[in-house]
């Protein structure tokens, strides 16, 4: 784990950071960010080098684009990564809030009130962030403007709802290589599944990974859903027979902190687009996806997923704009 003061730190940093005065701004992002800083963003934008890229391509628009910005963190931990990558990393899943009042990555603004979920896994070297990646959920954005990009829901769309238990902002109690562990037997029976049931060896039951009452919470598109079997019926089911051969877990960090656990993938998955999918028919070509998992563990086993899916870049590789298809409605 990292040292507490230094996890508390980062988060404490990252939220004066966006609240700051313009004239101070960018030597609150030069605290945070190390001057060489990579900070890797999900669709569309790309890689940003350096302090001066990461204000001019993200963090300038993302301020001008929400009146009143502020980040509302719902899970925040730290802790050293078990991938072979190494290092000391925080992760966390975080709302931007504010007044959608101009265009942002290109969707036009709502004028309204609207949560931009995130997940966030930040490296730190000397105290600073040295490399950074981040999931934004910008068809949920979308979809909060009243233009919904996808033509079907499979789950229920709904703000990503902080723990249960509400102690996800630097927990100060479990066993973090304990939860980490859970997750890893859980991600090890996962790969394999039965193409009829979609069942995989060790997911539920009494001695399975997942908490009878699990509660999973997927991006715009899936949607949120309750206990396995609404899991299944919700989001396994559908992405399994659009892409039954995908492999996941290719991660480049994997860390645990009290009850709870993250992982990501850059990218995470790879597999081949063989059936519909959320409207788009199988195109059969091979593509790519960057995930990002985040859990609370609860008696050994998981009562809560949180997920980011970087799906503007997966639609991209099918050939669909999903932010020119939200535009062009009314």
């Amino acid at each position: 784990m990292l040292v507490t003061d230094q996890r508390a730190s980062l988060h404490a940093g990252l939220s004066a950071m966006l609240r700051a005065p313009d004239a101070e701004f960018d030597a609150s992002v030069a605290r945070i960010f190390s001057e060489s800083c990579r900070v890797h963003l999900s669709a569309p934008f790309y890689p940003l080098d350096g302090t001066e890229a990461l204000i001019a391509g993200f963090l300038r628009p993302l301020r001008t684009a929400f009146e009143g910005i502020h980040r509302r963190d719902e899970i925040f931990i730290a802790g050293d990564n078990r991938r072979d990558t190494g290092g000391h990393w925080a992760a966390s899943v975080a709302h931007y809030v504010g007044n959608f009042r101009a265009p942002f990555a290109g969707i036009r603004p709502s004028g309204r009130l609207a949560f931009l979920r995130a997940g966030e896994f930040y490296r730190i070297e000397g105290g600073r962030v040295t490399e950074a990646r981040l999931i934004l959920d910008l068809p949920d954005l979308m979809r909060q403007a009243g233009r919904m990009p996808f033509p079907q829901e499979l789950g229920t769309e709904m703000l990503f709802p902080s723990p249960a238990t509400h102690d996800g902002v630097l927990p100060q109690t479990g066993s973090g290589a304990e939860s980490l562990d859970v997750v890893e037997r859980m991600l090890s029976d996962l790969h394999a599944y039965d193409p009829q049931t979609f069942e995989s060896a060790a997911q539920t039951g009494a001695s399975g990974a997942w908490a009878d009452d699990m509660l999973w919470y997927g991006p715009s598109g899936i949607g949120a859903n309750y206990r396995w079997s609404g899991f299944v019926k919700d989001h396994r089911a559908p992405f399994l027979t659009a892409f039954p051969d995908r492999k996941g877990g290719n991660h480049y960090c994997r860390i645990g902190d009290g009850n709870y656990a993250a992982v990501s993938g850059w990218p995470s998955m790879t597999m081949t687009h063989l059936g519909d999918y959320l409207g788009v028919p199988a195109t059969h070509r091979a593509l790519t996806l960057r995930v990002m998992d985040f859990y609370r563990i609860a008696g050994g086993r998981i009562a809560e997923n949180w997920v980011l899916l970087d799906y503007l870049d997966l639609f991209a590789q099918m050939g669909i704009d999903l932010v020119a298809r939200s535009n062009a409605m009314e």
